[in-house]
């Protein structure tokens, strides 16, 4: 499938779903990816099916729209990450980018959804919207890492916002707003304090609906928060990707 490309930008949609197939595994009935969006199974590991996102093309730019969606069915296990960093650019078009994933977990299916970072380029404009819908008995892994600006460079204008419903109830929905005309103090002591990589994980489990998580800080610039219900929230900011994901991967171990 082929992206389409209209006035102001490219209109591009990825598509999964993940089912168990009867036999200890899970298949893909649906993987499918317009242009732009190119998606690749891997080699998985037991039960779980991998898929991997590949940028076939620079993006997103100014007047692109991305969508991803993936719908994983009860029984399946599925894990998905990418290729490489998504690196928002400046287009020709003024208008802001947007890239939209959209995620469904049923009862007793399981997510990991873990692609590379993004990263907020100098003069670019993207808004990024994240939705998860998690069954009761559903479990999700769920990893964001925005990176302002590539090196010695300051970035570009990067909105986020990510909802996430577990047993039918919103359990997160926030906005993240940075870079050039956001509003005032996202990089001060109250907002990123000057970091330029920030990041969270949202983990749903159904046994943390019986046994939340314990609030409590990882070092010093990562927290972990429990969420209404079976979820818990990690946050944390950190001078450079790297060392971002590597808070990430110890908060991840101290919830297993």
């Amino acid at each position: 499938m082929d992206g389409v490309t209209v006035a102001g930008g490219v209109r591009a949609v990825a598509r999964i779903a993940a089912r168990d197939d009867g036999r200890g595994g899970t298949s893909l009935p649906v993987l499918e990816g317009d242009g732009p969006l190119a998606l690749r199974r891997t080699r998985g590991s037991g039960a779980q099916a991998r898929v991997m996102l590949v940028g076939a093309m620079s993006g997103p730019l100014g007047g692109d729209h991305f969508t991803v969606e993936a719908d994983v069915a009860p029984g399946a296990r599925l894990r998905v990450g990418s290729a490489a960093a998504t690196i928002a650019l400046p287009g020709q078009s003024k208008s802001e980018a947007r890239y939209d994933v959209r995620l469904s977990v049923a009862d007793g299916g399981e997510l990991h959804w873990l692609p590379e970072q993004l990263i907020s380029a100098r003069g670019s404009d993207l808004y990024v919207t994240t939705r998860v819908d998690v069954g009761a008995a559903g479990r999700l892994v769920l990893r964001e890492e925005q990176v302002l600006g590539r090196v010695g460079e300051e970035p570009g204008r990067l909105s986020s916002r990510i909802r996430v419903s577990a047993a039918g109830r919103v359990v997160l929905d926030q906005e993240l707003a940075c870079g050039p005309g956001a509003p005032g103090g996202w990089d001060g002591p109250a907002g990123l304090g000057g970091h330029r990589a920030v990041g969270q994980l949202v983990v749903v489990r159904p046994e943390f609906a019986e046994a939340p998580v314990a609030a409590r800080v990882l070092g010093e610039n990562a927290a972990v928060v429990p969420l209404a219900g079976p979820a818990a929230l990690v946050s944390a900011v950190a001078a450079d990707a790297l060392r971002l994901r590597r808070l990430l991967d110890e908060a991840l171990e101290s919830l297993d």
